[in-house]
């Protein structure tokens, strides 16, 4: 008999998350963001939550909560029941982090299930406008010619940026010393004043620079030339074969919440994210729109943590 009631119990409970699923959503939805607002990743998904919240007649509340290397904002999330009412937003910064940080008050991959990219960009690799070097070859054969004569500026050690300059100077097979900044406007006036050589960072954040000329972009990182700057070669178009970074936000949603909730979300994203006015807004910010299945967003994740590691690891960066 006991097995019986819990058979009957087990299918009790299937049908309350199945009807649960099908009410979807009945409220507000919490999005969780690991940054503070007014930045390039809380404007994005301001944007595409808005449109997602026209979409299934509730609102999206965005909450931000920077800090601890995004394990504030995940903490959050995990706290909360698993019925798609509270989400996160991930970047390559949550994988950046999994190797940085002595540990993790959360597991990305374990405590988390994927929902849908929502756009990406590749970072630029820009001098002075009035450098020698026009083009990125120009700039790895100076460093092969003098051998840590050369350096490399970014925004804070650790970060997305930091750590492309690192791992394109081990691809290129080139010894630069990198220079860290506290905020992106000290690495651009560091870099017009010549305190630097070239600096990585987004195209959002160079664009005034790149506009007026007092800026050149040398390369830009990923796989293809950047819709932003067609006219710029990639760094593995320019001899560094295979290179290929780009940073990404995402939305994703506590372990166990209800598949048809993850598909409904994953629905609404793609749906959102191909429609061409959000596109141009999204471009002006410096994002290309890009949605996936939750399979393709959960490999990248896997994939970036392990190239982080990797990167992490044979730089010796020290844990946080």
């Amino acid at each position: 008999m006991i097995w019986k009631a819990a058979a009957v119990l087990g299918c009790l409970l299937a049908s309350a998350v199945s009807a649960q699923a099908e009410t979807y959503p009945a409220k507000p939805i919490r999005v969780i963001v690991p940054f503070g607002a007014g930045g390039v990743a809380d404007v994005t998904v301001r944007l595409v939550t808005e449109k997602m919240g026209d979409k299934l007649g509730q609102r999206f509340v965005i909450e931000n909560l920077p800090g601890a290397g995004g394990g504030l904002a995940a903490q959050r999330v995990v706290a909360a029941p698993a019925d798609g009412y509270a989400l996160a937003l991930f970047s390559n910064g949550t994988a950046v982090s999994v190797p940085l940080f002595k540990s993790l008050p959360f597991d990305p991959v374990k405590d988390f299930v994927p929902i849908s990219l929502m756009g990406q960009f590749d970072f630029v690799i820009a001098a002075n406008g009035t450098a020698a070097y026009k083009t990125l070859g120009d700039f790895i054969k100076a460093a092969q010619a003098k051998p840590g004569a050369l350096n490399v500026g970014s925004i804070n050690v650790g970060s997305t940026q930091h750590l492309s300059g690192l791992l394109f100077a081990s691809e290129a097979r080139i010894k630069v010393v990198p220079v860290p900044f506290r905020t992106t406007p000290d690495a651009m006036v560091g870099l017009l004043r010549n305190d630097v050589d070239v600096v990585v960072d987004s195209y959002a954040s160079l664009k005034s620079g790149l506009d007026d000329k007092r800026l050149t972009a040398l390369a830009t990182t990923g796989a293809a030339r950047s819709v932003l700057l067609p006219q710029t070669p990639t760094v593995a178009e320019q001899g560094v074969k295979n290179f290929d970074v780009t940073s990404w936000n995402a939305l994703f949603a506590r372990a166990g919440t209800p598949p048809e909730v993850v598909a409904l979300l994953n629905k609404t994203m793609r749906e959102v994210l191909a429609e061409d006015g959000l596109k141009t807004r999204l471009l002006e910010l410096g994002i290309e729109a890009k949605a996936s299945t939750p399979d393709e967003l959960g490999a990248k994740l896997k994939a970036d943590i392990a190239r982080w590691t990797a990167v992490i690891e044979a730089a010796d960066v020290p844990k946080q």
